[in-house]
């Protein structure tokens, strides 16, 4: 089934805290379906990581196992207590372990969850599919598809066709699937929660087990017979002949479509997103503080050096530097930020694109609008291959945010949509092979530095684009060629720890003193 990625869910979002997206705010939106999945009674919990995938060696260190037991207790992912949710899940008397075992999936991000409670037992596998989205794959022993778009409706029963029937008669649904394994249920997707009424008609009849009500965990809802006006750059360009719309104006008109909203509703979405993101920038330059990290508060240092004018490079390209160096601390130090396209990589593109309307005094309404053309970049992009380092390296990752960066900088500069369209190529040509290897298993560095090169890379790819410098290969073949290369990276080079800067001399050092005693790394350093 063709995948149709919202720019509110897949690429620019969620809102959250935590070092990585892929971790954190995944693991989070697993576990509210979890918690529903046992109607918010959890007394025991077992979760259970592939010793092959990235989350064996991750899970506690990149914020897998905070943002567990966040969901577990229905928390947001921007909850200011999610630092602290394994104490309070404890509190609440929900007692959990984690196992390194084999699992049957081997998606590098599969979580397989079993909860009980006094009545009853649950499993579910689910997989993070990069930027803080899911996939729930499998619900005791029934494959099933769950991206956490829908209102979900479990009945579990012994004889469906009577309730099935029932069912069509009764109430406006997107799907009706009956799993049939060893324990059986109807799976309904709809647009809004069934009615009470009905409900209690179902609850009532004889064959029925019990029912599950599972809320979205995502912004932007799916619905039956979704359409988008095009899926990628090729057909984009087709759409727009005649109509010459501006890349921003394209994005608005497919996320309109793809989300069922106004044009109105898309800009105020997104102008909520960029305060956000304007707000994270003003809190890192002031200076943040969180123990359990590699990397001090190190921007304010750069304001200082850049105000005395003893930086080189001028004064647009040091704003993005510190602005990127500004967000990615805030990340850190368990701040609020936007992931876009993750949590990793959540420096680059504002820091481009809030770093240069600065410098150039353009206003919020220019930044809200090149947001919403590196959302649209990042639509083909997530369509197409991945935000996912754990599957396709940093490349996926920084490497997505400095191509999306690149094509919003043209456009907000005056470029045409063929220049934005050239600078997004190059920027991702530029990037091909970029390896996801975090020093002391924390997603700090080399990902700092790595969100300023896409940044730069982005500003420089811009100027080539809006200088007609020629960019050959067209867009949607390097964004398939990102998903080629992605596969061929060995998995030891994709956020497992097993790999590259990793696994130096020094880097074990530090993962060692961090795990000794993480409150006070930075004086024993």
């Amino acid at each position: 089934m063709q995948h149709y990625p919202s720019i509110f869910n897949d690429v620019i979002g969620p809102v959250m805290r935590g070092p990585s997206s892929s971790h954190c705010a995944a693991s989070l939106r697993i576990a509210r379906i979890c918690r529903d999945l046992l109607n918010g009674n959890i007394k025991t919990i077992l979760i259970e990581f592939d010793p092959n995938g990235s989350l064996a060696t991750t899970h506690k260190s990149q914020g897998s196992d905070m943002g567990l037991f966040g969901g577990f207790l229905g928390w947001e992912a921007y909850d200011e207590r999610l630092p602290r949710s394994e104490k309070f899940l404890l509190d609440a008397g929900i007692n959990y372990s984690i196992n390194i075992v084999a699992l049957t999936e081997k998606h590098p991000n599969t979580y397989q969850i079993t909860l009980s409670n006094e009545q009853e037992t649950r499993q579910l596998t689910a997989i993070s599919t990069g930027g803080g989205m899911i996939e729930v794959i499998n619900i005791d022993g029934n494959k099933v598809s769950m991206a956490g778009d829908y209102f979900e409706t479990l009945i579990y029963c012994t004889a469906p066709n009577e309730i099935i029937s029932y069912l069509k008669a009764s109430i406006d649904f997107d799907e009706i699937v009956f799993h049939s394994g060893k324990i059986s249920f109807i799976e309904i997707k709809s647009q809004e929660k069934i009615d009470a009424a009905i409900c209690n008609k179902i609850q009532s009849m004889q064959s029925v087990t019990s029912v599950k009500y599972i809320q979205p965990v995502l912004p932007i809802k799916s619905r039956k017979n979704l359409a988008v006006p095009f899926i990628s750059c090729n057909e984009m360009l087709s759409y727009n002949k005649n109509k010459n719309k501006a890349l921003w104006e394209l994005a608005v008109d497919y996320e309109s479509a793809r989300g069922n909203i106004s044009a109105n509703e898309v800009l105020e979405k997104m102008n909520g997103i960029v305060a956000i993101m304007g707000s994270a920038i003003q809190t890192g330059i002031q200076g943040t503080s969180y123990n359990d990290r590699i990397l001090g508060s190190q921007s304010p240092k750069f304001k200082e050096k850049l105000e005395s004018q003893a930086l080189i490079g001028g004064n647009a390209l040091n704003t993005t530097i510190m602005y990127v160096s500004a967000i990615m601390e805030v990340k850190s130090s368990m701040g609020v930020i936007v992931a876009a396209p993750t949590a990793g990589s959540c420096g680059a593109l504002p820091g481009a694109i809030f770093g240069m309307a600065h410098a150039q005094q353009l206003n919020n309404e220019c930044i809200t609008k090149a947001m919403l053309s590196a959302g649209l970049i990042g639509v083909f992009i997530a369509a197409h291959a991945t935000f996912a380092a754990e599957v396709g390296g940093c490349m996926a990752e920084t490497g997505s945010g400095g191509g999306m960066a690149a094509a919003a900088l043209v456009e907000m500069n005056g470029g045409t949509l063929n220049q934005s369209i050239a600078a997004a190529s190059i920027a991702l040509q530029n990037s091909l092979g970029i390896i996801c290897d975090p020093i002391g298993n924390r997603v700090e560095a080399p990902c700092l530095g790595r969100n300023v090169m896409a940044a730069t890379n982005a500003i420089s790819c811009a100027n080539m684009a809006l200088s007609n410098y020629q960019h050959l290969i067209p867009l949607d073949e390097v964004i398939e060629t990102m998903k080629a290369v992605g596969d061929q990276i060995h998995h030891t080079l994709r956020c497992t720890n097993l790999g590259g800067l990793s696994i130096t001399q020094t880097a074990k050092k530090i993962e060692a003193q961090l795990e000794e005693n993480p409150t006070g790394f930075f004086k024993s350093c």
